[in-house]
């Protein structure tokens, strides 16, 4: 089976634990407003590679991931799931830790033959970094052109399957950087059990280069950097939110 991958970082610290082996993936439906990787929403260009490539040259890297393993990430993996599940199993294999980055937009419970698809890609996934974009469903509609319901569902399953799962929220002034948004993502979280960390990754304009360079206009140019005081007070919010949210749940 062929897959096709944008890129590989053989040396990421900031996609799971450890030193990781990152595999970002072609494709993308979300149209994310302040994206920093247009260049992976078309399936066009990139490389193809074959499963055994990737665990060559993760191989010919191991000793440098002794307490990491391998990424998928992109655009959005889960556009290729059948390549996916290959590169994992094979990956489990071999004892490599696995993890997925998504924003889960590709899930639908209501397609058997695709829900089996997941269950199986789930049972060799060790940690899902799920990325929430905005917990407003009109407001992720606007943001990303993609609804959020079965994003929302997806962290469901993988929380059902027994997945870890971390939450990745972007907080952008003006959008997402709302109290009141950032507490309901707060009690969303509080109805997983297996959240077990929230990283929250303030807003930058680092993509605006790539944007001009492909010919795009970014939405987002007005939009300032948000600030780490910002950032941290940002995740004040949500994890208040979700304790007290789960108190509430215990009785």
């Amino acid at each position: 089976m062929i897959g096709h991958i944008h890129s590989i970082e053989t040396c990421g610290t900031v996609d799971g634990p450890g030193m990781r082996f990152v595999v970002f993936f072609k494709g993308c439906p979300m149209r994310c407003m302040y994206c920093h990787n247009p260049d992976t929403w078309d399936m066009k260009g990139g490389e193809e590679k074959t499963v055994e490539e990737l665990l060559e040259q993760y191989e010919s890297l191991r000793p440098f991931y002794t307490n990491g393993g391998i990424t998928a990430t992109g655009g959005e993996p889960l556009m290729q799931i059948d390549f996916l599940i290959e590169l994992f199993e094979a990956a489990k294999k071999r004892d490599i830790h696995t993890c997925l980055d998504t924003s889960g937009i590709m899930f639908r419970r209501n397609n058997p033959e695709l829900l089996a698809k997941y269950e199986r890609l789930l049972k060799v996934t060790d940690l899902i970094m799920l990325d929430i974009k905005h917990i407003d469903p009109e407001e992720h509609k606007k943001l990303t052109k993609q609804p959020l319901d079965n994003i929302l569902d997806f962290a469901r399953f993988a929380n059902e399957q027994g997945n870890l799962i971390r939450i990745r929220h972007v907080i952008v002034p003006g959008i997402t950087y709302n109290p009141e948004y950032l507490k309901k993502v707060g009690y969303f979280m509080a109805e997983l059990d297996n959240v077990k960390q929230l990283e929250v990754l303030p807003y930058h304009q680092m993509g605006i280069p790539k944007y001009e360079k492909l010919g795009y206009e970014y939405p987002l140019k007005d939009v300032p950097a948000l600030t780490n005081d910002d950032a941290a007070k940002a995740q004040q919010i949500i994890l208040s939110a979700m304790k007290e949210r789960r108190n509430e749940l215990n009785g």
